[in-house]
């Protein structure tokens, strides 16, 4: 049986050790990093699934780490922190993480964020018809899980093109960031005040050519965000 291999990156021993045995318990194999740089070395030999990546961390920190994975790799990552204000989470999430689970946390919730993304990973979206959706010069092929703007590939973690295929698959329609969240992250919203909006904006931060005036998904003011027929 094919092990799901999670790369588990954190300068604190105690709970590199806790949050090891909790993965094992559920059938996946292990790989652990006391630093960020450590984290890169491993992510160039090892085939991984998923990272749970602290922030705080010295040598290279979870914030430059994340940053640096995200120029080879959409590989979902859930980052760690003793940090539990907004700006600490919108700043976690800006690098390009798909999660954040602040400190201290239940190895429960953690467990379950991870089978969520990882389910999120082998998820796609049916579109009725036609496996390719064009918005103007954007395009989105679901088959390939490929978006390119005027030829150009555009590179999306998951969330970010799933997200941007919902609104593409239902134009017209707005989306409550709650209802995105839910449907996306296939959770009940609650803890997610920002993240939508963050993932929203990474997303006009690569396809759009003014992200403060964007072409393709549009805010609808009190009301959430779509994408025009």
């Amino acid at each position: 049986m094919h092990k799901n291999t999670i790369l588990v990156v954190d300068d604190d021993p105690e709970i590199r050790d806790v949050v090891h045995v909790y993965l094992r318990n559920e059938g996946f194999h292990v790989l652990e990093a006391d630093n960020g740089f450590r984290a890169l070395e491993i992510l160039a030999t090892e085939p991984v699934q998923l990272i749970i990546l602290d922030v705080m961390m010295p040598n290279l920190d979870g914030i430059k780490a994340c940053l640096k994975i995200r120029e080879t790799s959409n590989i979902p990552i859930i980052m760690l922190s003793a940090k539990q204000e907004d700006i600490d989470k919108i700043t976690g999430l800006s690098t390009g993480a798909d999660d954040y689970v602040a400190k201290p946390f239940s190895p429960l919730e953690l467990m379950a964020r991870v089978k969520a993304q990882l389910r999120r990973q082998n998820l796609t979206v049916k579109v009725e018809n036609n496996n390719v959706l064009h918005i103007n010069d954007l395009k989105i092929d679901v088959a390939q899980h490929q978006v390119t703007v005027k030829g150009k590939e555009i590179a999306l973690t998951p969330l970010e093109f799933a997200i941007l295929e919902l609104l593409a698959s239902h134009k017209g329609q707005v989306f409550h960031a709650d209802k995105i969240y839910e449907k996306v992250w296939r959770e009940t919203a609650g803890y997610s005040d920002n993240t939508v909006m963050v993932h929203i904006r990474n997303i006009r931060e690569k396809i759009e050519n003014n992200p403060r005036d964007p072409r393709y998904i549009k805010t609808v003011w009190g009301v959430g965000y779509k994408i025009e027929k």
